[in-house]
């Protein structure tokens, strides 16, 4: 019998200067283990006249990962970090209790054409430290564990499994894995897994009890232990997950907090011009008068 749970086609999503295709959260689903929010950015290919540009927006309660397969984005935050993050490498922001920060083309592409793609990812602090001093940490992608087993090729991306640890400093038992491979395989990584475990196909196909899935599907399982599937040849997927937190999380805009008022507070700040600015960028995201999930 299948251990599939749920089967969520990748949706769009306008994120001002292009659309992006949403993998969390979904009616049916609101959060994997402790990830609550998932985009897969382009890949778009943008004219010399057209550049990334989200302006300087808060945050609370979370941390972010930016991962990027191609191109490159410019990182400047309220703590006075200001760095680029190329392919490979990794974004780890922890917002707790508040930070802000813009993510934009850099300056050396912005009139030639360039193109992006990768994945922004949201994962859910602990309550007992949702209010934490915010952080910020960049892991070039030569830190990265990556290892070869039997034809498949495997990249901890985050957190621990396969008995190695990345070295993104995370604050819950999780995992983010890039699994490739050139030729078909068989694989049953159940045991390397723990808790609600999700799987994104971002290239190829996968099989599963005689089903086959296709890029930007989303297959979230019942039990993470019980995970096995097949890969077709040139196929690339990122597996995701680890345990899930005991509380409820809320969600409105870039907010997340185990407690409504919290985040009508964060929201009162924002509006108010409360947070702390960003270091060398003066832009600046309104508040959207959307309602809290």
């Amino acid at each position: 019998m299948s251990n599939i749970d749920f089967i969520l086609e990748e949706k769009a999503a306008d994120i001002g200067n292009f659309l992006v295709g949403r993998l969390l959260p979904f009616r049916q689903k609101r959060s994997i283990g402790p990830f609550v929010f998932i985009d897969h950015m382009g890949p778009v290919c943008l004219s010399e006249y057209q550049n990334l540009d989200v302006a300087p927006h808060p945050h609370i309660g979370l941390s972010t990962l930016t991962y990027l397969f191609e191109g490159a984005i410019m990182h400047r935050d309220s703590m006075g970090n200001e760095i680029e993050i190329q392919p490979g490498a990794v974004n780890w922001m922890t917002a707790g209790k508040g930070v802000a920060h813009s993510e934009r083309t850099p300056e050396y592409l912005r009139t030639s054409d360039k193109c992006l793609h990768g994945l922004q990812i949201w994962v859910a602090l602990p309550k007992e430290i949702e209010f934490m001093e915010p952080e910020f940490f960049h892991i070039d992608a030569s830190a990265i564990p990556v290892w070869d087993d039997q034809g498949v090729s495997y990249k901890l991306i985050a957190g621990e499994a396969f008995g190695k640890k990345s070295k993104v400093p995370v604050y819950s038992p999780l995992y983010m894995i890039e699994i490739s491979t050139t030729k078909n395989v068989t694989l049953d990584i159940g045991p390397e897994l723990f808790g609600e475990s999700g799987l994104y196909i971002l290239d190829g196909e996968i099989e599963n009890s005689g089903n086959v899935y296709g890029p930007k599907q989303i297959l979230i399982t019942k039990d993470a232990r019980l995970c096995s599937f097949s890969m077709r040849a040139n196929t690339t997927v990122y597996i995701f997950g680890g345990e899930p937190f005991a509380e409820e999380r809320f969600i409105f805009w870039n907010f997340v907090a185990t407690d409504k008022q919290i985040i009508a507070n964060a929201r009162d700040r924002w509006r108010d011009h409360q947070f702390p600015k960003v270091i060398n960028d003066d832009g600046y995201v309104p508040l959207p008068e959307s309602k809290l999930k």
